[in-house]
């Protein structure tokens, strides 16, 4: 699991890559879609878990 400092890095991370790759054309790529789509969806998974953890307290 991450920590929220993790996150909030990855986050950041996966936006300036977007932003970056739209800006230079680079988003067509197949591979770089699958890096920010693997990484949208482990910030995905971490909110889910946070999220079930907390409400079986």
């Amino acid at each position: 699991m991450l920590t929220d400092k993790q996150s909030i890095i990855l986050c950041t991370v996966i936006t300036v890559l977007f932003v970056l790759s739209g800006i230079f054309g680079i988003l067509e790529n197949f591979a770089i879609i699958g890096l920010l789509i693997v990484g949208l969806l482990v910030v995905i998974v971490n909110i889910v878990m946070v999220l079930t953890k907390g409400n079986e307290d």
